[in-house]
C-alpha cells in the first residue's frame, strides 16, 4: 500500500508545515522541498518501470523509437514542470509558478513539432491531389 505511505507522509508534512510556517517560513519551504524530494525518490523506480515497459512494447510493435522518445520527453517535461510549479506555489511564488508552466508549454510545443510534421506529411501523402 504505497499510496497509503505517500498520503500518510503528505498529511504529516502538512501538519508540520502548518505549525512551522507561522514561526519560520523559510524552514517551511525547506521542509516542503524535502518532502517533494522524498516523494520523487519514492516513485522514481515506478517511473523507470513505466518507461521500460513502454520501450519494450514499442520494440515488439516495431514502432519508430524516435516518436516514443519524444512522447516520453514531453511527459517528463510536463511532470517536472508541474512538480516545480507546485513547489513555487507552496512557497508563495505564484508568478514564478506560472512562468515555469509557460516555459514548459513552449518546450512541449517545440518537442512536439517533429511529430506534428510527420502526421501532416503522412496526411498529405494519402490525400488525393
Amino acid at each position: 500500500m504505497e499510496i497509503a505511505q505517500i498520503v500518510g507522509l503528505g498529511l504529516v508534512a502538512t501538519i508540520f508545515l502548518l505549525i512551522i510556517r507561522q514561526e519560520k517560513p523559510v524552514l517551511a519551504v525547506l521542509l516542503s522541498l524535502t518532502f517533494a524530494t522524498v516523494i520523487f525518490l519514492f516513485v522514481i523506480d515506478k517511473l523507470s518501470t513505466i518507461v521500460a515497459v513502454v520501450t519494450e512494447l514499442s520494440h515488439r510493435a516495431e514502432a519508430n523509437y524516435f516518436f516514443l522518445g519524444t512522447v516520453l520527453k514531453i511527459l517528463g517535461v510536463a511532470y517536472l514542470a508541474e512538480f516545480g510549479a507546485a513547489i513555487c506555489r507552496d512557497s508563495g511564488e505564484v508568478a514564478v509558478a506560472k512562468k515555469v508552466e509557460f516555459g514548459a508549454k513552449i518546450i512541449i510545443a517545440v518537442l512536439a513539432l517533429p511529430i506534428m510534421i510527420a502526421i501532416l506529411e503522412s496526411l498529405m501523402e494519402i490525400m488525393p491531389r
